[in-house]
């Protein structure tokens, strides 16, 4: 057999990757939506931070909408994975739209324990990303000032709490699950008596996806992390990848690809966030294979089973 004329490139692609139950839930959500009332049907900001995912919507009929106030009377309207402040079904109710929430139920989890803290009467230190979706949706389901926002370590030295308020912490779902835990640590060394959620507040998939790029880092001369750059899942595998040795950039097509950045590359660790289709994992790979003589072995850590309901009205 002659030799292969391409550079030999060796693929580690880790498992678990791409698509998390709850990704899968929200996008059959608007495809069933579109389905049982027909084109249009309006989606509350982007359904999972995935350009591909949204254009395939899209051409199905979906549009892609900010705010509410933009959608018009009459039409079916889906609120995002993420999840919304108790404002916006509110309104919607009030404007009599027929809404379907393809929320997370991880995330509604977090919203449930957010509700019952402050009930309880305790001020909640929250770990996330100000401005990401998760998060706002988070804040809006309580009253204006039951919740502080802490980002970094130095936010927990540092934040200034109500006096003689019992204090809990919850976090978003797609967070560094390294960086979380040091966050907390200095939040209980601050507050010793803070309360802790029920159960880990980060989704099993992020935390699964963290691990299997840790899994596979050292032995990877660089990574590719396939998700969108507004992704805050995506965003942290690359921050995982660098914290363990390995250089990594984040790609959403196999187009934005650089070539010189792999020279001298041998092994290539590849993953992708919980919001990127597999469809775009198997077009990076066939774009490699175009410049290398491509082996590809999948490393898998766990083995994910995790399925979420369906809205009862999609499915009656």
């Amino acid at each position: 057999m002659n030799a292969s004329p391409l550079p030999p490139l060796n693929l580690l692609i880790a498992a678990p990757r791409g698509f998390c139950a709850g990704v899968d839930r929200a996008i059959r959500i608007v495809e069933l939506t579109i389905e049982k009332f027909g084109p249009p049907v309006y989606v509350r900001h982007e359904i999972v931070h995935n350009k591909y995912v949204v254009d395939d919507l899209k051409a199905k009929g979906a549009i892609f909408v900010e705010e509410l106030d933009e959608v018009p009377d009459g039409v079916p309207v889906v609120f995002s994975a993420h999840g919304v402040p108790k404002a916006v079904p509110a309104k919607a109710v009030e404007r009599g739209l027929n809404f379907l929430d393809a929320t997370c139920p991880l995330v509604s989890k977090v919203h449930r324990q957010a509700e019952r803290l402050v009930k309880g009467g305790q001020h909640i230190l929250f770990i996330g990303h100000r401005g990401h979706p998760e998060v706002i949706g988070t804040f809006g389901q309580v009253p204006e000032g039951a919740i502080t926002l802490i980002e970094t370590v130095d936010d927990a030295e540092t934040i200034a709490v109500p006096d003689g308020v019992p204090l809990a912490f919850l976090s978003q779902t797609t967070l560094s699950v390294d960086d979380t835990a040091e966050i907390i640590a200095a939040v209980r060394r601050r507050f010793p008596e803070i309360v802790a959620p029920d159960s880990e507040d980060i989704c099993y998939a992020t935390s699964n996806r963290q691990g299997a790029v840790k899994a596979i880092a050292e032995r990877c001369d660089a990574m590719l992390v396939i998700g969108a750059p507004n992704s805050s899942n995506s965003l942290r595998l690359v921050e995982v990848a660098e914290r363990s040795g390995v250089k990594a950039r984040l790609i959403q097509r196999a187009s934005e690809i650089d070539f010189a950045w792999l020279e001298g590359v041998a092994t290539l660790g590849i993953t992708a966030g919980a919001s990127a289709p597999e469809i775009l994992v198997r077009e990076v790979v066939d774009l490699l294979g175009t410049r290398f003589a491509v082996s590809e072995t999948e490393a898998a850590t766990v083995t994910e089973n995790m399925l979420f309901k369906l809205p009862r009205a999609l499915v009656a």
